[in-house]
């Protein structure tokens, strides 16, 4: 019995046999899939996993049931999706990155400046969850022994301090740590001086790092992004730049879209604008968009997103 209570289903084991990659390819082509290049669908299939590239097979299927694909789709036109979407991880990736550091530079400034201590990571009066904290910081001294940088090694050796100084130690937090230790600052005016160098109110700055990790997590191992909905969506800013604002999807019309990434899109451009002074991210985007031809409404694009501000440029 189940702990529901109920009788569990009857399963059946998997008895499927793996097929060859010219088999692969014979499969896709039963299902009404074009393939002009045998060769070249048996070398990507070699490179690409058929489970994973089936994944992008979807929106082209006529029929889900049978997996048939639409007349006319083509092994490139399934291919071109997988690219585009392994180049906008690495895009993504890079603005999340340059975020990241950013962060990583207000959150040492302002707390050591704020309470006048090189180690405010070591005081727990400054934080507000104990639990939170104790489990932050013990992920940190054990970074710290683990560490192999030469800058960390030079501080433990040279101080009789427990850790490094907060300028040295947010150099070994990832996003997902950073964010953590960023939500549980004590004093909202900790929390807002940091989120000021963005132009934001601190709830939202904090919610946005929440969310930006997730998406961080899952574009660093490799997982799809371009049609994913995601389970933790950021808080949306009200009073911030109208720039960013007014290009948010917020209407209730749009509501299916919210989990996607179009929110996404307009706060990591936004924030790269705010970080760099130029929107070059937004504008490789968009290039990138264009250049595969990519419908944008799977993404959560709402059907005016060209004429929202931050997508027609900051003033």
């Amino acid at each position: 019995m189940s702990s529901s209570g109920k009788k569990p289903a009857h399963k059946s084991p998997y008895l499927k046999p793996p097929i060859t990659f010219a088999e692969q390819v014979q499969k896709l082509q039963k299902r009404n899939l074009e393939v002009s290049d045998t060769a070249k669908a048996e070398f990507y299939l070699g490179q690409i996993n058929y489970y994973r590239f089936t994944a992008y097979c979807l929106p082209f299927e006529q029929d889900h049931a049978s997996h048939r694909f639409a007349d006319g789709v083509s092994f490139d036109d399934v291919l071109n999706l997988y690219i585009f979407d392994r180049e906008l991880r690495l895009l993504v990736m890079d603005a999340i990155e340059r975020i990241e550091v950013s962060l990583r530079t207000q959150f040492a400034y302002h707390l050591s400046h704020n309470h006048q201590t090189a180690h405010p990571h070591l005081q727990p009066d400054i934080f507000s969850n104990t639990v939170i904290y104790a489990s932050s910081l013990n992920n940190l001294e054990k970074d710290v022994r683990r560490s192999r940088e030469d800058f960390i090694k030079h501080l433990v050796d040279k101080y009789s301090d427990p850790l490094p100084p907060v300028w040295a130690i947010v150099e070994l937090l990832t996003m997902g740590q950073l964010s953590k230790w960023f939500s549980n600052i004590k004093r909202r005016h900790d929390r807002q001086c940091i989120s000021h160098a963005y132009g934001l109110h601190e709830k939202a700055m904090v919610s946005i790092c929440e969310h930006l990790s997730l998406v961080r997590n899952h574009a660093a191992h490799h997982a799809r992004l371009w049609n994913r909905e995601f389970t933790k969506t950021p808080m949306l800013p009200r009073k911030a730049d109208s720039h960013l604002v007014d290009s948010l999807v917020t209407k209730p019309e749009y509501s299916r879209h919210l989990r996607k990434l179009h929110n996404t899109f307009v706060i990591l451009a936004y924030l790269m604008g705010q970080i760099c002074g130029e929107n070059r991210w937004r504008d490789r985007l968009l290039k990138l968009i264009g250049d595969h031809a990519i419908d944008v409404s799977k993404m959560g694009f709402p059907d005016d997103w060209q004429q929202r501000p931050l997508w027609k440029g900051l003033a």
